[in-house]
């Protein structure tokens, strides 16, 4: 019987691994590691980014003073509050200017470079809106893409369930002012698409809703990032 179950143990791994269930990783150029999970058709990381660099290995400025970070029209990263232990779980925060991937304003932003590890990159929107319909649309996509419980959520954490494995946390932001906010009652992730000039997309969820929904922010803020692979 002993090694009956043994040999089911086995079998069982074996499929496991030649289905392609087994957990999948990506790793950045900092050496960081990052859980995925496939949602539909997409392919995410199931963690916020911490990188410090691109993906060529050019140093993102890390601008802890406000009043620089006020001014940026270029890529710049910080740690909520100055903190770096807060990255380690919520990821970092960039300014859009890190992600833009637009053709006409991306050399000068970020010099065309690459924030997501090699064969990934920032969601546009179109690509938000694509997780949110696979997940039922925006007023119920929230509760399936956040962690459940209310470790990092503030309570009560409304319908969450975390189906999806996307495990989204409420990292925060820190305004075109420099000022941190809200870490613990909202999460929010940009996309590469600006909405205009000095202003670009969005998606949040918030503690005590169950909504994914899209909204712009100055491009000077910074929000969370979450990558996704190539086609």
């Amino acid at each position: 019987m002993k090694h009956t179950i043994v040999r089911l143990i086995v079998v069982t791994m074996f499929c496991i691994g030649v289905n392609g269930l087994q957990a999948q990783t990506v790793k950045d150029i900092d050496g960081n590691v990052y859980k995925t999970v496939k949602i539909g058709t997409q392919v995410w990381m199931a963690e916020n980014l911490k990188t410090t660099k691109y993906n060529d290995g050019t140093v993102i400025p890390n601008m802890t003073d406000n009043t620089t970070w006020a001014a940026l029209t270029t890529g710049a990263y910080s740690d909520y509050n100055n903190t770096p232990a807060n990255s380690a779980t919520y990821g970092r925060l960039y300014n859009w200017y890190t992600l833009d991937n637009n053709a006409r304003t991306k050399m000068t932003s970020n010099g065309g470079k690459n924030v997501c590890p090699t064969g990934w990159h920032a969601p546009s929107d179109a690509e938000w809106t694509t997780l949110t319909a696979y997940l039922e649309g925006e007023r119920v996509a929230g509760g399936k893409l956040k962690e459940t419980g209310t470790i990092h959520w503030k309570s009560p954490n409304t319908g969450a369930t975390n189906e999806s494995g996307f495990t989204a946390l409420p990292s925060g932001d820190r305004d075109g002012n420099g000022s941190y906010n809200l870490i613990g009652s909202f999460g929010y992730w940009w996309s590469s698409m600006e909405y205009y000039a000095a202003v670009a997309y969005y998606r949040l969820i918030y503690y005590e809703d169950t909504k994914f929904q899209s909204y712009s922010f100055s491009k000077r803020g910074g929000l969370s990032v979450r990558c996704l692979r190539d086609f």
